[in-house]
């Protein structure tokens, strides 16, 4: 969620290629699990968005969440 400033809202890098910058959030995470792929219904719930490697790298760092127990 682009839009989601003033929350953590997850962030799951959703490639194992390390050149091709892909994420979602939490909520997007958890239709893909339920729909078991990109389905139609999920791409129209994801509303995904294309933004620079710079604003990439500040959404994971904003919201990333830690590991449970992590410190």
């Amino acid at each position: 969620m682009v839009r989601a400033k003033d929350k953590v809202v997850g962030f799951v890098e959703n490639s194992a290629d390390p050149g091709d910058l892909q994420a979602w959030c939490d909520d997007c995470e958890a239709m893909f699990l339920e729909e078991d792929d990109k389905t139609p219904r999920f791409e129209e719930f994801n509303d995904r968005v294309i933004v620079c490697d710079f604003c990439y790298a500040e959404m994971k760092a904003r919201h990333s969440q830690a590991e449970p127990g992590a410190e």
